[in-house]
C-alpha cells in the first residue's frame, strides 16, 4: 500500500491553489472585503457567513500570516483572470517559412522580404528556403551566396537587428537558412 499525503498537508497542494470556503480551518482570520477594505479579525465561521451574504467565496490569500489572511472574492473569476495572465506570458515564437526560387524576380523577392520582415517584427523566426530544379542544382554555391546577400538586404531593411541562427547551407534540392530578431 502506498502512503499518500493528506489533502490538508500544505506541501501536497499546488502553489497556485488556495483554500476556499469550508476548507479554511482556522479559529480566527483577518478578513478583507470584496472591495479591498479590511474588516478586521473574525472567526472563520463569521467570515464565511459574510462571504455567503455577498454571494461570494472566502479565499485564503496569506496562510503563513498571524492570523491567516482571507479575502471575500469571486474565486472562479479570479482563477479565470489568472489563467488569462498566464496565457499572455507564454512566448508563442514560431518558425515561419519563406520559399523562393533561385531566379525569383526582384519585385517578387522584395515582396517575400517584406513578409519576412513582418514575421521578424512579430518576434518569429524565419526560415528561408530556396528550392532548385534541374540545372540550377549545378550552381549551388552561387545560390548559397545569393541567399546570403538576400539576408543581408533584409538586415539593412529592418529597423532592429536580426541574428542568423543557421547560415545558408545546401541540403540536396534546397538551400535553407534561419534568422530571428536579435
Amino acid at each position: 500500500m502506498i502512503a499518500r499525503p493528506s489533502s490538508r498537508n500544505q506541501n501536497s497542494r499546488n502553489s497556485d491553489t488556495h483554500r476556499t470556503n469550508r476548507e479554511i480551518r482556522y479559529d480566527e482570520v483577518r478578513l478583507i472585503g470584496a472591495d479591498g477594505e479590511q474588516l478586521g479579525v473574525l472567526s472563520s465561521q463569521e467570515a464565511l457567513l459574510k462571504a455567503q451574504e455577498e454571494d461570494l467565496d472566502l479565499v485564503e490569500v496569506a496562510p503563513n500570516a498571524k492570523p491567516p489572511v482571507c479575502r471575500i472574492m469571486d474565486y472562479g473569476k479570479y482563477k479565470y483572470q489568472q489563467s488569462k495572465k498566464e496565457s499572455k506570458k507564454t512566448d508563442n515564437v514560431s518558425l515561419k517559412t519563406v520559399r523562393m526560387r533561385p531566379k525569383t524576380d526582384d519585385h517578387d523577392l522584395q515582396t517575400k522580404l517584406n513578409r519576412a520582415q513582418k514575421f521578424l517584427e512579430k518576434g518569429n523566426q524565419v526560415r528561408f528556403v530556396m528550392q532548385m530544379r534541374g540545372r540550377e542544382r549545378k550552381y549551388t554555391d552561387m545560390w548559397v551566396e545569393s541567399l546570403g546577400k538576400i539576408m543581408a538586404d533584409l538586415g539593412e531593411q529592418m529597423t532592429r537587428d536580426i541574428k542568423v541562427v543557421a547560415p545558408p547551407q545546401s541540403q540536396g534540392w534546397q538551400i535553407t537558412s534561419i534568422v530571428e530578431p536579435a
